[in-house]
């Protein structure tokens, strides 16, 4: 099914670059991330300093329409050039980092790499939207899940030999050359850059991405729905250690294999999501993935392997059905003025829960047994999808179809 599109994908030489620059750069990004926790771990000794290695990546999404105003005032292409050499040079500044007292040099990095995925993500976003056809956007997006989960997939393993045998400086010079392979894979993209519009006054600059997104009744019931969803993921996520303990009996290492095969899951979907968002309305799409999600979810409550295992996999495959829906629909329904700005508008409504979810469920399930709180969730996300297909927005935004109140701008 998914077969002729996906071969027009990769024979479009901009979009197979731009896939290119994707696997190249996640693959050492996905190795970093798995060797960031255990560098501080190993130097310091805290847990809690290794957990904040990971937030340090996250904090810069809660500034995203701001990196996304950059993204649209710069030519993107340049600044995917440029973005990738420098990060290049300050990852393997880490080679320095070899003690305690220099570990304050990694989370400084670490907090630039976030900065710079949110940046890139969104020129990125942009650019794809002109450069492909409009009408492989949603395989190209799906390509792309694919390009990402698949590193996540075999990046770990990588970077987890590496950090054991030679240590953290070889993970960063490896995450270090894949950035200078990036810059030199965008350096070679055939597109033309966009005219770029004088500013309108920095808070209406600010604010435009999510006016867009208010405003748009193809946009904002996705990304909404998103934000539930997402919400719902992180309060799944920080269950799963108490879910392999107390559900399955197992120790906490059965976690990575539940997480390979929810990766293996996502690999599948992004290969199927092109066809199927020609096919099925985009609510329909993303309601159908949300509800998959929902029941693997609630399943978690049986303790048995292998229902662990689908259920994984089946999380997998939901998940990244409503990311690529409101990708999609972001790039094609969006001005060439404003998509770096409404891209990074959106990955913050639909990723901020999921991080706020992690931390209230580190304490939620101190407090509530998995065996409801899962099903909860489930059902949470469940009603989610019925809101979405049946296309009741007020009811799921909680504020009538007009437009958001216009800002003040400077």
């Amino acid at each position: 099914m998914a077969g002729p599109a996906t071969v027009r994908v990769l024979r479009d030489r901009t979009a197979g670059l731009f896939l290119a620059a994707v696997v190249v750069s996640g693959f050492g990004t996905s190795a970093m991330w798995l060797a960031a926790g255990v560098w501080v771990k190993s130097l310091t000794g805290s847990d809690s300093l290794a957990a904040l290695a990971v937030f340090a990546m996250w904090l810069p999404v809660l500034v995203g329409p701001a990196l996304g105003a950059i993204a649209d005032r710069l030519p993107r292409k340049p600044l995917l050039v440029a973005s990738n050499l420098v990060m290049a040079g300050l990852v393997a500044s880490l080679v320095v980092v070899d003690s305690a007292g220099r570990i304050w040099i990694l989370f400084a990095v670490l907090v630039l790499y976030g900065t710079s995925s949110v940046l890139m993500d969104a020129a990125e976003s942009a650019l794809v939207a002109g450069a492909v056809d409009a009408r492989l956007l949603g395989d190209f997006n799906g390509l792309r899940m694919t390009a990402n989960e698949g590193m996540k997939l075999l990046a770990p393993l990588t970077g987890a030999a590496l950090y054991g045998r030679f240590g953290g400086s070889a993970v960063a010079l490896l995450d270090a050359a894949s950035f200078a392979l990036a810059a030199g894979v965008y350096a070679l993209l055939p597109v033309r850059e966009p005219v770029v519009t004088a500013p309108v006054g920095r808070r209406g600059e600010l604010a435009a991405g999510a006016r867009q997104v208010w405003r748009s009744p193809v946009l904002r019931p996705l990304v909404l729905a998103g934000s539930v969803t997402m919400l719902c993921a992180g309060l799944n996520g920080a269950a799963v250690y108490a879910f392999v303990d107390d559900g399955l009996g197992h120790s906490p290492t059965y976690a990575g294999v539940l997480y390979a095969a929810q990766g293996a899951g996502s690999v599948a979907v992004g290969v199927l999501a092109g066809p199927l968002l020609r096919r099925l309305p985009e609510r329909v799409f993303t309601a159908a993935g949300i509800a998959l999600f929902a029941v693997a979810v609630a399943a978690r409550t049986l303790p048995y392997d292998a229902v662990a295992l689908a259920g994984s996999a089946a999380i997998g495959m939901g998940l990244p059905c409503v990311l690529i829906a409101a990708m999609t629909a972001v790039q094609r329904e969006t001005p060439d003025a404003l998509l770096g700005r409404t891209v990074a508008t959106a990955n913050t409504l639909m990723m901020v829960p999921n991080a706020v979810a992690l931390a209230l469920g580190a304490g939620l399930i101190a407090l509530v047994d998995i065996r409801v709180l899962l099903p909860l969730v489930g059902a949470a996300a469940l009603l989610t999808a019925a809101l979405l297909v049946t296309g009741r927005r007020e009811r799921l935004t909680g504020a009538p179809t007009g437009p958001l109140p216009s800002s003040p701008e400077a």
